[in-house]
């Protein structure tokens, strides 16, 4: 329970009507879930505005009202908070609600389109073994320690996120690792946190459907580093084209890594092959179980996190060097007969699409077949639809479009939105088959000898959505499977 006017500390207030010194038992941004005693704070959302459901929250039991507008009519019991934005709002109110636990933790965020979870991932898992006790906030899932929570947005709500860290605190947590989205960005689920540090991996093409223009999207990230203090630090990728840009007016210390561009960490690309890379970091030869040039930048920008929050250069290396990443992210297994290589991979976007198709070409020997299952999200950004479709077919032998999460759209007109650029040359190699079981048992039976099959898009995900119902379907359970019955099978041929 708290005092509702010890909460509302750097909240923009324009006005309050009735007592601030109400007590609050808890704070509350969806009215279903509203009891006695709650605070409740009304947010205009995507898809719904809690404004519309204040009375609904008052019936339920809410004390106190923290709104943008206030109704028509007041309830004389009830205090009402006027603020400027009830999103940001949420997220200083829980930060303070929760004991301002950010301040007593070391907490670094990473934003960008791709390698958000494998950096997030990777630093957990190298912080974890450098002895420390550490939480994880990622889509793949949130961990504190060694318990793993289900995660269900990439970055949660600001109640949600301060719920957590103060769990994460309580548990003995020092140092948290989070991925910060666009959306949570933009939406001010981040709100009140202090960081220690914000990485920036990259930034192409993805959320148009929800930012509108890229111009947007990149303004969103850059509203990360904007926020952050000065005694954070601002890590970003030298490479990257807009790398710079996210550093123009934060306060925090500014730092760069890159493979190619003058940085602060510098590596080089010595070897890249199916069994790891070989980098050269600051004058240090190290292998990486990791594959293709992209992990070599999540890698370096792990590194030089670490080494920015005081850890052993030699130390971090021989550490990470024996890490394997995120769960679904280039994640191999193979079969006996035919001795084919299954990867799994997250690849949603036609950059991340382009990254893991032009590591396997680059990898893979002349003789072997490329074979890509893909499909593209439902309710999500259309523009990228065609662009998934034609880097697929640009730099795969052969390719089924296939389901990816339809959600509520029409699967049918998701596969034709992914047909609509293509050359009647990539036509040839294309197969169209909706169901994804029979889409990758089919891949298996027209594989070759030694071919490569991907599996995009979906990667750690353990369900399809289709029409609102979320059905069990894992890919690398389902690949390992069909790979397992067609070894029998060879076994009992034999």
């Amino acid at each position: 329970m708290k005092i509702l006017q010890d909460i509302l500390y750097k909240t923009s207030i324009l006005q309050i009507q009735g007592k601030a010194t109400v007590a609050v038992q808890q704070l509350i941004i969806d009215s279903r879930m509203v009891q006695p005693g709650t605070c409740f704070i009304a947010i205009k959302g995507v898809h719904t505005d809690g404004h519309q459901h204040i009375s609904q929250a008052i019936e339920a039991g809410a004390v106190a009202v923290v709104c943008e507008q206030l109704p028509e009519t007041l309830q004389d019991e009830i205090t009402y908070i006027q603020v400027r934005n009830s999103a940001e709002a949420a997220g200083y109110m829980a930060h303070a609600f929760f004991g301002n636990v950010s301040n007593q933790l070391k907490i670094v965020g990473v934003t960008g389109t791709n390698g958000k979870t494998t950096v997030a991932t990777l630093l957990y898992q190298l912080f974890s073994s450098l002895g420390y006790q550490c939480g994880l906030i990622s889509t793949v899932a949130n961990r504190i320690g060694s318990e793993t929570l289900v995660a269900t947005h990439t970055t949660p709500d600001a109640i949600q996120l301060n719920t957590l860290l103060s769990q994460m605190h309580a548990a003995g947590c020092t140092h948290v690792f989070m991925e910060c989205s666009s959306h949570a960005i933009h939406q001010h689920r981040i709100a009140g946190i202090q960081f220690t540090g914000a990485i920036f991996t990259n930034i192409t093409h993805d959320h148009l459907d929800y930012h509108q223009t890229f111009d947007a999207y990149i303004k969103a990230k850059k509203g990360f580093f904007d926020r952050i203090g000065s005694d954070a630090f601002a890590l970003t990728n030298a490479d990257d084209a807009r790398g710079t840009v996210m550093l123009q007016n934060t306060k925090a210390k500014k730092y760069t890594y890159g493979l190619k561009n003058i940085s602060d960490f510098k590596g080089k690309m010595l070897e890249n092959n199916l069994e790891g890379l070989q980098l050269s970091i600051e004058h240090h030869q190290v292998h990486f179980r990791l594959i293709g040039a992209f992990n070599a930048y999540n890698l370096l920008a792990v590194y030089a996190a670490a080494v920015l929050m005081g850890e052993n250069k030699e130390l971090v290396l021989s550490t990470l060097s024996n890490l394997s990443g995120a769960q679904g992210r280039f994640e191999t297994i193979r079969s006996n007969k035919k001795e084919l290589l299954g990867i799994i991979d997250y690849a949603h976007t036609p950059d991340a699409l382009k990254n893991v198709l032009s590591t396997i070409q680059q990898l893979k020997q002349q003789q072997e077949q490329l074979i890509t299952i893909v499909g593209c999200g439902g309710d999500r950004d259309k523009t990228k639809r065609p662009l998934m479709g034609s880097v697929a077919c640009a730099l795969s032998d052969r390719v089924i479009f296939t389901s990816d999460n339809p959600r509520s759209e029409n699967p049918e007109s998701i596969l034709t939105d992914m047909q609509a650029e293509l050359s009647s040359a990539e036509r040839k190699k294309l197969l169209v088959i909706e169901d994804r079981k029979q889409a990758i048992e089919t891949a298996v039976k027209i594989a070759g000898c030694r071919d490569i099959i991907l599996l995009a898009g979906k990667g750690h995900e353990k369900y399809q959505e289709i029409k609102g119902v979320k059905y069990p379907f894992d890919d690398k359970s389902v690949l390992s499977e069909i790979f397992a019955q067609m070894d029998t099978s060879f076994m009992t041929d034999k």
